[in-house]
């Protein structure tokens, strides 16, 4: 199981979201499930949808960031700790150990349990570890950007997903404990530095792509000087064909011939890919550091519009869905009756329209004109409404309403200004101007395409010229942040702990800020929340961040997501959850009924 840089938040079409570590959300259940529980199962075969498309094995990166190749890792990686549905850290010993040996300077040892090993036979260990080390921390990378965000010198390597400021912190680590440990020293206090470190993919096999040893690769991550982006140097010829492997070599809608590609060091192993259609998983027949799986086999079928996932599972050709919620989805799923067993709750995501800095929108006034067009209120009433009577606008970009600081940051951040469309406001901006806008969202989404009409139909009112730029399931994910739209609708969703999603998302230059929004302010703000571990004063620091978000024309939330999951009766141990894993968080639970 992948329970990995759990504060890193992830593209979904489906819904999303960037919620933070004072979330209190509905999980549905105060049930949860430790790292050492789980008695022997029925063995079978379960049955999952998933609306999106698999694309990648590697889910780290910016690009292979989106939901289905999350979970697909989640149930094939194992790492040092996962969150339950209570929203609560746990430990998995079974793997490995982690320990705080001093609190001043910051001081974590990691060490993996002997006969941890990926599916090729062999060891998970301090490689791995420094390897995922270099990609996290952002060690080498010395590119330099300027105010609108672009790189105008140096280098980035790894194209890393999720923030690399908290281990940027550390100096290179030290191994030991014959080669199964390595201790990591902050020098600073880092809030979520339980949750920030995880291995990744295989040292040995990016090392073998890059035609160097694994020793060797270490050896170049330890000893490599540690990049400086007021003094950039030449690229690491060797550290940037590593890079350039682990950016892209992992890749793929269908099942490579070459098995180091799709390593497993979890639970379950990938047998088979049909390509946007589905995806078989089977044991791992060598783990046994974890959580055991009570069933022997998972296929993951790719189906995006929820009225067909019902059928599906009223055919009884699926076991366990979770499809975009509204009234009419629920209603049919509840007339199943005692078939299937629904639950209800709020999940940790948003909806959102984001607005690039170049191009069209580089100018402000067409950014806040094209802003108030938006009928965010016409798009909960038509989504959303149904389903939740109580359901209104979102109005952060950082907060969802549970959160301590929703109301304060909501009152402040002028999102008062945008709560229904005003064509008047937004003509008058353009003064006359009629811009051509390209949005790009997953066209296979019923939600998403719903979003964009009222979106577009809105805009052209004010004179604005909208071209439809809806891409299918398994590529809108990969054009996140490629320049070839101005504006996209998707969405974040996030674990529900830890604050490092602020500058995942919204730091200058993060590989996961798609839209280039760059702001001294902001950042020095989310600099400060890193090293700050009391919950007061980040929220505190997180309302000044998201009025800057806000002022500065960003986009716009448009509504927090509500989760509806549905499995047969047939299937035991399924419970809801309102983070990014969903119902994969306990799969080792799901268990065919005798």
């Amino acid at each position: 199981m992948r329970f990995t840089r759990i504060s890193k938040a992830v593209a979904i079409g489906a819904t999303a979201a960037l919620a933070l570590s004072a979330c209190a959300a509905n999980t549905g259940t105060n049930e949860s499930s430790s790292a050492g529980s789980g008695e022997a199962g029925n063995g079978g075969e379960v049955r999952v949808v998933e609306v999106n498309a698999f694309s990648s094995f590697n889910d780290d990166t910016a690009k292979g960031n989106v939901d289905i190749n999350s979970k697909i890792a989640y149930a094939t990686h194992s790492s040092f700790n996962y969150i339950d549905n209570n929203l609560k850290v746990v430990k998995n010993e079974k793997f490995g150990k982690y320990e705080v040996l001093s609190e001043d300077p910051l001081t974590v040892k990691y060490t993996i349990n002997e006969g941890v090993k990926w599916s090729d036979g062999e060891a998970v260990d301090a490689d791995d570890m420094v390897f995922a080390w270099a990609i996290e921390s952002g060690r080498f990378n010395d590119a330099k950007a300027n105010d609108d965000g672009e790189v105008v010198s140096g280098t980035n390597y790894f194209d890393y997903a999720g923030d690399t400021s908290g281990l940027a912190l550390t100096d290179v680590p030290e191994i030991g404990d014959d080669n199964r440990s390595i201790t990591l020293t902050y020098s600073k206090p880092f809030a979520d530095w339980e949750i920030s470190f995880d291995v990744l993919t295989a040292a040995h096999v990016a090392a073998e792509k890059a035609g160097m040893s694994q020793e060797d690769l270490t050896k170049l991550l330890t000893t490599l000087p540690k990049g400086d982006p007021e003094n950039p140097v030449k690229p690491n010829a060797d550290l940037k064909k590593v890079a350039d492997f682990w950016n892209t070599g992992y890749d793929t809608k269908s099942l490579p011939t070459d098995k180091s590609l799709y390593l497993s060091n979890g639970p379950f192993i990938v047998d088979k890919i049909v390509p946007n259609q589905s995806m078989t998983l089977v044991r791992n027949e060598d783990y046994n550091w974890g959580p055991m799986p009570k069933v022997d086999s998972i296929v993951v079928r790719y189906i995006g519009e929820s009225p067909a996932q019902v059928q599906a599972l009223k055919n009884g050709e699926v076991d366990i869905i979770a499809p975009q919620a509204s009234a009419d989805t629920l209603e049919q799923l509840e007339a199943l009756g005692d078939q299937v067993v629904v639950e209800k709750g709020e999940q940790l995501a948003y909806d959102h329209i984001d607005l690039n800095y170049t191009g069209v929108f580089e100018d402000a006034d067409v950014r806040e004109a094209f802003m108030k067009t938006v009928p965010r209120q016409q798009i909960v009433d038509t989504i959303i409404k149904k389903l939740d009577p109580e359901a209104k606008p979102l109005d952060s970009q950082l907060f969802v309403p549970a959160n301590d600081g929703y109301e304060e940051s909501a009152k402040n951040n002028g999102s008062a200004n945008y709560q229904a469309a005003d064509i008047d406001a937004a003509k008058k901006l353009l003064d006359g101007k009629t811009p051509t806008v390209r949005i790009m969202y997953n066209k296979d989404n019923p939600n998403r395409s719903d979003s964009y009409s009222l979106i577009a139909a809105s805009a052209k009112k004010a004179g604005f010229k909208v071209v439809d730029g809806g891409l299918g399931a398994s590529e809108w994910g990969g054009a996140l942040g490629t320049g070839t739209y101005d504006a996209t609708i998707f969405g974040w969703i996030s674990s529900g702990v830890g604050v490092t999603g602020v500058p995942q998302i919204f730091g200058t230059g993060s590989a996961s800020n798609f839209n280039d929004f760059s702001s001294k302010e902001a950042d020095a703000l989310m600099d400060e929340l890193i090293v700050t571990t009391d919950p007061a004063k980040q929220t505190e620091l997180q309302i000044k961040i998201d009025k800057l978000i806000w002022d500065s024309y960003y986009g716009l939330p448009l509504f927090q997501s509500v989760g509806v999951e549905a499995h047969s009766s047939d299937v035991e141990g399924v419970k809801y959850m309102s983070n990014q894993t969903g119902v994969w968080w306990n799969f080792w639970e799901w268990n065919l009924k005798k």
